[in-house]
């Protein structure tokens, strides 16, 4: 037994000679920091092993995401504070309201999320992944009218989000709201508005903090609810019904002095 704690004092004093040695009276006097773009610059040349290496995956992912699911009418892009697809998002995410059994009032979606734009032509399953690449899902979620006139003012500070066509903004140049209406109508601030967006934007992310006080939020956990998900199957419609896909900005965000 004594042998025993002669070994555990013998490991812990050398536990502690290990701690205390690393410690130093060194102390930081300068920190520099400095901006390095990657770019082509540092690109190696691609080599037939890493050619050959990679051919087998290049064909499954091609596979995979070639296949076309429609055409667009014309190039559709994002920009603020208006812009064809960031217009389009939301106007899709209302659209898929009848797969849920809901009937969303108007539809939120951020900017940040749309990562990509659509060229004139097919659409290709590739080009949806690119435009929302996030595991975001459609998510259906409730705000007081008194809150949703806060989420108008949180999308003016922010110069503009992709909102959808039952919704006008009026704001000036310095992102402060002048006036919004939901459906042609003023909004009732003791009224309920049920909303169709993203789920990351409805925990009040992309500072629209206005989502946090909402209620019988509905968040979906499917595959099929993903939001590039969504836009594939509104695209398939459009295909089956012989329509191309088309956006345009409709003033629904118009700046005034």
């Amino acid at each position: 037994m004594m042998m025993k704690n002669t070994i555990k004092t013998m490991v812990l004093l050398a536990v502690l000679l290990a701690f205390t040695s690393c410690t130093t009276h060194y102390t930081v006097s300068q920190v520099e920091r400095t901006r390095l773009l990657v770019d082509q610059k540092y690109d190696r040349p691609m080599t037939d092993d890493i050619s050959n290496f990679i051919k087998p995956f290049k064909a499954k992912v091609d596979e995979l995401m070639s296949p076309v699911l429609g055409k667009a009418a014309h190039p559709l892009q994002a920009y603020r504070p208006e812009s064809p697809l960031s217009n389009l998002m939301p106007d899709v995410f209302v659209w898929a309201g009848k797969f849920y059994n809901e009937k969303p009032d108007f539809g939120i979606y951020n900017m940040g999320g749309i990562r990509a734009s659509l060229a004139q032509g097919d659409i290709t399953i590739g080009d949806v992944f690119e435009v929302a690449p996030f595991e975001n899902r459609i998510c259906f979620i409730t705000l007081s009218g008194e809150k949703v006139k806060e989420l108008m003012e949180q999308i003016c500070f922010r110069k503009g989000e992709g909102i959808s066509r039952e919704v006008h903004i009026t704001a000036t140049p310095d992102g402060k709201l002048i006036k919004a209406t939901i459906g042609g109508k003023e909004i009732d601030p003791n009224a309920q508005y049920r909303i169709a967006t993203v789920d990351y934007v409805s925990h009040g992310n992309d500072r629209m903090t206005a989502f946090k006080s909402g209620t019988e939020r509905r968040e979906l956990t499917g595959e099929d609810d993903l939001a590039r998900a969504v836009l594939m199957k509104y695209i398939k419609e459009k295909t089956a019904n012989g329509q191309l896909v088309e956006s345009q900005i409709e003033g629904r965000y118009t700046v005034e002095e």
